[in-house]
């Protein structure tokens, strides 16, 4: 296995290209990338499969900001029979001698023309799972106990069949513990009808995506202080709000009246970047404000250094190009300030799926 399928937003293969290889060649492993515009993917081609394997077992997915999932291709080429897509999976997973799946995902690229596969990836699904449990390669259910099976599934990797067209497709395999569980590695969100703006969905996947499920309780607790710089008309300040949180929103535009008729927001009509809370009572900080990277990132490390809040969540508008430079630069700059300040952190980074041309950061202060 000497090449890395991963998926990314269509329009920034390249971003997720230039990122994987910095990262591997940091790492000591190199290779090369094949991409197409807009195709949604990447394939990482290294030039040494032990190295490979080693560097996708030991680095983090959650360290790469525009990959949103990624598999070791184990059948790079798949010419699947539009009568019997199956067999040509079970001859390409028996010649590859691999057992011991714990989960099948019928997959595709995030585009227009790969939406249109979804439907054929759902009717593959089940009569491939079934198939491929007869034949040994994933683990059957009927014959283990819950508690073994349970335990087996957190460990079992999952095999990957990601359809290209309705006669193309590639094989992959990934770990639980180093993927993303979900599907494409996509998180859907229902728009809430009484939010103010669709924005609203980048902090709520943000708060998803970075805060784990079991820390939630704590770290989003109703009754804690929040402000949130350039908030109107109120989309990141809804999820707040929602939280039963109090909230500072800064902006010298309007903010929706149902959030300010909640009792839990005051809207002070000022500069985001002058802006300096009374007390430093605030837990967490948000922001979403339209400027340059380099002014937000100075700007959210100011609070932080001062002790203004706790927590952060805020996004890097991206330029048309050298994105992940921008990104690169402005991540460096966040280490350096914080650093040389002796602040304790711990920092993340994602496009996310409801992102656009941005990058969605979050750092939490020790």
């Amino acid at each position: 296995m000497k090449q890395l399928l991963l998926y990314c937003r269509s329009g920034f293969e390249k971003e997720c290209a230039a990122e994987i290889q910095d990262k591997a060649a940091q790492k000591n492993l190199f290779g090369y990338c094949k991409l197409s515009s807009n195709s949604a993917y990447v394939i990482f081609e290294a030039y040494d499969a032990e190295e490979l394997l080693r560097f996708y077992r030991s680095f983090s997915l959650s360290k790469l900001v525009f990959t949103r999932q990624w598999c070791l291709l184990l059948a790079p080429q798949l010419q699947l029979l539009p009568h019997d897509r199956v067999s040509t999976v079970l001859e390409a997973t028996a010649a590859a001698d691999i057992t011991g799946f714990g989960e099948l995902r019928v997959e595709y690229p995030e585009t227009n023309d790969g939406k249109t596969l979804s439907t054929l990836a759902r009717k593959l699904t089940v009569p491939l799972r079934l198939s491929l449990r007869q034949q040994g390669t994933l683990l059957d259910k009927a014959r283990q106990s819950k508690k073994r099976l349970a335990a087996e599934h957190q460990t079992a990797p999952v095999l990957h069949l990601f359809l290209l067209s309705g006669t193309e497709a590639m094989l992959g395999l990934s770990y639980p513990d180093n993927n993303n569980s979900l599907e494409n590695g996509i998180m859907r969100l229902k728009f809430p009808k009484d939010a103010p703006s669709r924005s609203t969905l980048k902090l709520e996947e943000a708060f998803l995506t970075f805060i784990p499920e079991s820390e939630r309780d704590k770290r989003l607790a109703s009754g804690m202080n929040a402000v949130d710089l350039g908030a109107s008309p109120g989309g990141w300040t809804y999820q707040l709000v929602r939280r039963s949180m109090m909230v500072i929103a800064i902006d010298n535009g309007p903010m929706e009246q149902s959030l300010m008729d909640s009792g839990q927001v005051k809207h002070y009509q000022v500069d985001g970047f002058k802006f300096e809370p009374q007390k430093k009572n605030i837990y967490w900080l948000v922001c979403d404000m339209i400027e340059q990277p380099n002014r937000v990132t100075d700007r959210i490390c100011d609070w932080l250094i001062s002790g203004w809040c706790q927590e952060t969540i805020f996004n890097l508008k991206l330029p048309m190009k050298k994105r992940y430079d921008v990104v690169s630069q402005s991540m460096d700059h966040i280490h350096q300030r914080l650093q040389g300040a002796g602040i304790n952190y711990h920092i993340q980074a994602k496009h996310l799926y409801h992102d656009r041309e941005e990058v969605t950061v979050h750092i939490q202060r020790k």
